[in-house]
């Protein structure tokens, strides 16, 4: 590989890859994300290769093994480029056929193609797909034009050319003030904004700083971040360099998930080729800024993506939060600042950096500005990672992506942000999705994951269902979390097992405000906030299975 020393040997680099791309060559790009993974599609891609190579097409037929295509329900996903023919469910059976009748004939073959379930209509292009042609694609879209493995193709669909501009036409001062203007706030769950974090960091005293890539993702049903960082892994990087140009920092951590080789693949491969390109390392497209990544795997607990916990880790301790008076920004890894986002947050960068502010704060509500990455689990037709503008209502999501509800059943709500999210009942569905809207109503975006509900579900069970994940997930170093989460467990699983007792939801609403306001960290402020939201909008479904109770203690005395 080159290493390129200047924005034009960038360019230059660039058309070369191009020149060497026919646009009508046939290509056939197959989903290699971990959905797909999990629907045997690495036996698809094989075939594939088979079948090319039989019929000796190597030279004429290009074959992709791309990121996630977002549409898990419909896997393993294949499109045919040029004409972007989209089929869904495909097994290795079916390769045979696709390749002598669509990729050499240009016909369509109707029974691998989309269906509407209800319907019955059929949509041959991946943009005539109801799941996809009701969002904004800007952070997963490329995933399916490129091979994650592959630096050229980042470069093909225009990759690093933000992080030149950044290095070579820009002061950090006007990176940091372009991210302050583009009211980026994170995507991990609090929704803190970025610029403002990254100044904090910029401003602290001492030279030494650290950037850090957050791609734990331990939210259950939570998969929008490693859609992107095992997707188009570049995208992450490329916003992480950046940044720590802004910032001063020379110095960053990608922390990751150990239970996914495949991820780590993608990541290490692309630091391999940045770093060979000179896009990574010492002195960088001959600007002078030198910048390297290290990659820590967690422990596989959930509370070591909190971001002190995950900090402490990186440094070889456990994984243990430390108080929320100690700002990470100011007093982070090895007591240094450190700038922590996480995953969609960074991939926000380039595309900022790239079209403008302006551009990025044309899409979004007043304050949540541009698009976000959900993941749809739960009760709902479609399930996947779509990626929508802020202001979407949750209804357009569930029903005009997700497809609704199986089975003829009725949604009766919709479950945010994980083991400490909340839930709003139907009636709430058509708030936006908007940081501080949702909060209010008790449901905070969390992450991004989105749990439907139907009828049928007892919001007692699913809240209990959360608490004992929480409880063994919790570190134990504090007490109110500790014990607060355990004390709830138990009484919540008295009152579903119908020996609940008139003061129990008093006693939950008790030791809730105990535990959010004594908490070390988020894990123990936020637990209860299932329960609260429950209680808040199902109450009835508690007092009813308490009153069961107290109606056969009351046949018993009888």
């Amino acid at each position: 590989m080159p290493r390129i020393n200047s924005a034009s040997e960038l360019e230059e680099l660039r058309k070369g890859v191009l020149s060497k791309r026919d646009p009508d060559k046939p290509c056939i790009a197959i989903c290699a994300g971990m959905g797909c993974l999990g629907l045997s599609n690495g036996r698809v891609i094989s075939a594939f290769e088979k079948e090319i190579n039989k019929k000796d097409l190597k030279t004429k037929v290009d074959i992709r093994a791309t990121g996630c295509h977002g549409y898990c329900e419909k896997g393993p996903m294949v499109l045919i480029y040029p004409e972007e023919i989209c089929y869904v469910e495909v097994t290795p059976k079916d390769v045979p056929e696709i390749v002598s009748q669509t990729v050499l004939r240009k016909k369509v073959i109707d029974r691998l193609i989309y269906a509407d379930p209800d319907t019955g209509e059929k949509a041959a292009h991946q943009a005539e797909i109801p799941f996809y042609k009701n969002q904004m694609r800007h952070l997963i879209g490329n995933n399916a034009k490129i091979d994650p493995r592959s630096i050229d193709d980042y470069l093909a669909v225009g990759g690093y050319s933000a992080l030149s501009k950044s290095l070579l036409k820009m002061s950090p001062e006007q990176i940091l003030e372009e991210i302050k203007k583009a009211e980026l706030r994170g995507r991990g769950g609090g929704g803190f904004p970025a610029g403002r974090k990254w100044e904090t960091a910029r401003n602290a005293p001492g030279k030494e700083k650290y950037v850090i890539v957050n791609g734990h993702e331990g939210e259950l049903g939570a998969f929008m971040d490693r859609a992107i960082l095992s997707g188009n892994p570049h995208s992450v990087l490329e916003g992480l360099i950046i940044g720590a140009y802004a910032i001063g920092s020379h110095q960053g951590f990608i922390y990751t998930r150990h239970d996914t080789p495949q991820l780590k693949n993608n990541i290490d491969m692309a630091l391999t080729q940045a770093e060979e390109y000179g896009l990574l390392g010492e002195n960088i497209l001959g600007s002078g800024f030198d910048f390297h990544v290290e990659v820590h795997l967690d422990i596989g607990i959930f509370v070591s993506g909190e971001s002190s916990a995950l900090m402490r880790s990186i440094e070889g301790n456990p994984p243990e939060p430390r108080p929320k008076y100690i700002r990470t920004s100011v007093s982070g890894i090895w007591g240094k600042p450190s700038a922590l986002n996480n995953v969609e947050t960074w991939a926000n960068v380039p595309l900022i950096i790239d079209k403008g502010s302006e551009w990025y704060t044309s899409t979004g509500t007043e304050r949540s500005k541009g698009t976000k990455l959900v993941s749809l689990s739960g009760n709902i037709v479609n399930t996947g990672v779509a990626e929508v503008p802020f202001g979407t209502t949750v209804r357009e999501i569930v029903f005009g992506i997700g497809g609704g509800i199986p089975n003829g059943k009725k949604i009766k709500a919709v479950h945010f942000g994980g083991p400490m999210g909340g839930s709003i009942p139907e009636s709430l569905l058509d708030t936006p999705l908007d940081f501080d809207e949702l909060a209010k109503l008790g449901a905070p975006i969390g992450a991004g994951s989105m749990l439907v509900l139907d009828e049928d579900t007892s919001m007692v069970d699913i809240t209990r269902y959360f608490l004992d994940f929480l409880s063994n997930e919790s570190c134990g170093k504090c007490v109110p979390c500790r014990e607060g989460i355990r004390q709830m467990l138990r009484i919540l699983t008295n009152i579903r097992d119908g020996k609940g007792r008139e003061g129990d939801i008093e006693l939950l609403e008790e030791i809730s405000e105990v535990t959010g306001a004594a908490s070390l960290c988020a894990l123990g402020k936020t637990a209860a906030d299932p329960l609260l939201s429950t209680l808040r909008y199902f109450r009835d479904e508690y007092e009813a299975n308490i009153a069961k109770m107290k109606r056969s203690a009351e046949k018993r005395e009888l």
